[in-house]
């Protein structure tokens, strides 16, 4: 690591920063509705974004900042296993093809705002839907506190904010401004300005990755000195050289699998996808968004190249920005880190939104003020955006990092918890809806409980997301284990309430909803006055 503060990249840093500053401020007016005041625009952008926006949207929803750093990371520490996200990216996008257009079509014809919306009007049940919610802002919040991580994590290796020994708030007064920013524009310009950022954000990436895997690779002797560096360090620490052992295949499968089924859980994954104007813009995007798994997979090979050109860092979290600054000249490393710190705060930006969305309309409108106007729905989520991202930073500035990372696995196993009354209630109205809110009762206390035992080397509690399968003996994702557990619980419960004919909810919802379109005759007119005149 360089000695003191790198002027050169942090000049760099701090202009395109400032860029999307001003771009984040502007989105306000990008698109502008005659009537802004209401959770359509603020939280949805009008519903108005096409293909490309979407594109860039959900790439930079989900391909995020901790992205940029954990998966290099995770190939840098534990070996070709870091991988997982690879394939989990390409299977979800087959998968999303099948459901989307219809959650989609189902939320443009009934104005749905949120999946607990959704879950609420199929079901008709407002604690199925508040479960949905709470496990959803439980599973953004550290979320969100990773995108901060990232963004440290640069600061740090720029030499920004002194040493361990210097006074807390100088050291993190360059995180505390980059939070007031982000706090600040998406506050004014709502879901516009993380959509109009995600171009520059994502642009970056590609050039950074783009140069990194053919710049880095000539300065250290080509891919056979890299892949032969990596191979002698993992053989030397025991772990068998680049391919995994035979007794971690399931825990690689399982993760993979489990990670797919729960990526578009997320709420700021549902976001982004409502935010497009028609439902083809929805399967558009289902076919062209691979192309960030591409990016992705040569992304992770920059674990190697760190291995190869000998990177020592203790946080492992710092390989790569320790990597960009070592081997690129200052005005590009610069470049790089500019894009790992866009690429945190477009996707703190819709976490945010979305957890405010999801209380809005889901705790606040459903339980505490049901005559709630768009007006006040729209100041309430903009207030909540704020306190989620202060929760956030207070996480990150008060906790070691380790713990934002262990809860976010544990969000992940969460949020899988809510695909049966989503994704299947998109297909079916077989589940009973006091059913599913057992099943995913039971699979929220199996996850959380089994994932309170695992240990880890530094950790007595919360110290992996694997662990041995009931019934088959063998490592993996606890997320998946309770997915099963959830889905029989459901299936068997239903078995039983209509059998003894317990009450059922009633469905708003009718066959042709999940495939109409915008323009579709009367799908406007069941839209609330706000929403209807902001998707055209």
């Amino acid at each position: 690591m360089k000695d003191g503060v790198n002027g050169v990249a942090l000049g760099v840093f701090i202009f395109f920063f400032l860029a999307v500053t001003v771009m984040g401020f502007l989105a306000a007016r990008w698109r502008r509705a005659d009537d802004e005041h209401s959770l359509d625009e603020w939280g949805l952008g009008g519903r108005s974004f096409g293909t490309w926006v979407t594109w860039f949207l959900l790439g930079g929803d989900l391909y995020t900042a901790y992205t940029f750093v954990a998966v290099p990371a995770a190939i840098y520490a534990a070996g070709a296993a870091g991988f997982f996200a690879v394939p989990y990216t390409i299977l979800v996008y087959p998968l999303i093809f099948t459901f989307l257009p219809r959650l989609w079509s189902v939320s443009h014809k009934h104005g749905y705002v949120t999946t607990s919306d959704f879950v609420r009007g199929r079901f008709g049940s407002k604690g199925l839907s508040l479960a949905v919610a709470v496990t959803g802002i439980l599973a953004t919040m550290p979320y969100i506190a990773l995108q901060l991580v990232g963004i440290q994590a640069v600061l740090d290796v720029m030499g920004v904010g002194g040493g361990e020994n210097t006074n807390w708030f100088v050291k993190d007064l360059p995180l505390l401004i980059a939070f007031g920013v982000l706090a600040a524009y998406t506050y004014s310009s709502g879901l516009r300005a993380p959509a109009l950022i995600a171009f520059v954000k994502d642009t970056l990436i590609y050039i950074v990755i783009a140069v990194a895997i053919i710049y880095i690779p000539i300065k250290l002797g080509g891919f056979d000195e890299i892949f032969k560096a990596a191979s002698d360090k993992y053989t030397a620490a025991g772990a068998g050289g680049l391919v995994p052992a035979q007794a971690g295949q399931w825990t690689y499968a399982t993760l993979a699998l489990g990670s797919a089924l729960a990526l578009f859980m997320y709420p700021h994954s549902i976001t982004a996808t409502l935010s497009s104007r028609s439902r083809e813009v929805i399967r558009r995007n289902t076919t062209i968004l691979p192309l960030y798994s591409l990016m992705l997979g040569l992304l992770a090979l920059l674990g190697f190249m760190a291995i190869a050109a000998g990177v020592k860092v203790t946080n492992g979290q710092l390989a790569i920005p320790q990597l960009f600054e070592n081997m690129f000249p200052d005005w590009f490393a610069g470049v790089a880190f500019a894009a790992i710190g866009i690429g945190a705060l477009v996707p703190a930006a819709i976490m945010s939104i979305a957890a405010a969305n999801l209380f809005t309309r889901n705790i606040y409108k459903d339980f505490i003020k049901p005559d709630a106007t768009p007006q006040q729905e729209s100041r309430v989520a903009k207030l909540v955006s704020l306190l989620v991202k202060v929760g956030a930073l207070v996480f990150v500035l008060t906790m070691d990092k380790t713990v934002a990372i262990n809860f976010q696995l544990l969000g992940g196993i969460w949020i899988l918890q809510t695909f049966p009354a989503l994704v299947g209630g998109l297909f079916t109205r077989w589940f009973h809806r006091w059913a599913l809110l057992g099943g995913w009762a039971v699979g929220m206390l199996y996850g959380t409980f089994a994932a309170y035992g695992v240990a880890s080397p530094t950790q007595k509690h919360f110290g992996g997301s694997s662990k041995e399968i009931p019934g088959i003996g063998e490592i993996g994702y606890i997320g998946l284990t309770a997915f099963v557990l959830n889905v029989v619980v459901s299936v068997v419960l239903t078995f039983a309430l209509r059998a003894f004919n317990a009450p059922d909810g009633v469905d708003e919802t009718s066959p042709e909803d999940y495939t109409a379109d915008a323009g579709d005759p009367g799908v406007e007119a069941e839209l609330p006055p706000a929403t209807a005149g902001s998707t055209h």
